[in-house]
């Protein structure tokens, strides 16, 4: 049994997404929990998870979102993390300088405007972090009652235990399945105990879907290379990540 910590469903990119719940429940897929990153894909994972027991909910604005995210919107999700019972997490927000700095002030506040909301209502956050490492964790520093974890995380060994020092989780998906990913070292030094699961989906499918549409059903595979890495069972994987995830969403 898995649970995809952190995935994005959409009517745009899946046709039939009672068809993909279905799949990834075949696979052993106990729960999702889908991200809302913008007002449109808050609105729309808000209604999706009200349709299927399984799927929880992190909601926040994506850095991306920094220049057009009003304060109407900031309002908006101060009230449905206060109303909606499926919203174990706000997320994913962070910051991301891959394209430029050009918004770096603006995206630097909204990225504290949310995680005083995190501190507000105790919840965990979901960290998109690109290109901004040490931004990043300047920032997590100045909120030490706040945990959650990086998505995605593909950085060294040393900033893995930084984060972990900040009381954070790292967030594993298809990327350490990649031959040219360095992400096993990760693995290997950190172990189980601060790791989840995750897929990212429909982006970043493991080995051998890479440059497919990914989805939750492949988090198997994911913890099969982990197992790999570890020298430990396939169940060993399950039986950790799933205490981590519980534990830090605190999942019913």
């Amino acid at each position: 049994m898995f649970i995809d910590t952190h995935c994005h469903l959409s009517y745009d990119d899946y046709d039939d997404i009672s068809l993909v719940v279905r799949q990834n429940i075949e696979a052993g897929i106990d729960k999702m929990i889908i991200s809302g990153c913008t007002r449109s894909s808050i609105e729309e994972s808000i209604k999706i998870a009200e349709e299927y027991k399984n799927i929880y909910l992190t909601i926040g604005f994506h850095p991306s979102e920094a220049l057009i995210t009003s304060a109407d919107d900031l309002r908006y999700l101060e009230e449905q993390i206060r109303s909606n019972k499926k919203i174990v997490g706000i997320g994913e927000i962070g910051l991301d300088y891959h394209y430029g700095k050009e918004d770096i002030i603006e995206q630097k506040e909204l990225f504290e405007e949310q995680l005083k909301l995190a501190e507000k209502y105790n919840l965990p956050v979901v960290i998109h972090t690109r290109d901004a490492t040490f931004d990043t964790i300047e920032i997590l520093k100045k909120y030490p009652r706040v945990r959650g974890d990086i998505h995605c995380f593909s950085g060294s060994v040393e900033t893995a235990r930084i984060y972990i020092s900040l009381g954070y989780m790292l967030g594993i998906g298809g990327v350490v399945t990649f031959k040219n990913s360095n992400l096993y070292k990760v693995v290997e030094n950190v172990g189980l105990d601060h790791i989840i699961l995750e897929t990212d989906s429909p982006y970043l499918s493991p080995v051998p879907h890479r440059g497919e549409k990914n989805s939750s059903k492949y988090i198997p595979l994911i913890a099969e290379r982990i197992a790999e890495i570890l020298d430990v069972s396939i169940e060993e994987v399950s039986k950790k990540t799933l205490a981590n995830t519980y534990k830090l969403f605190d999942l019913k």
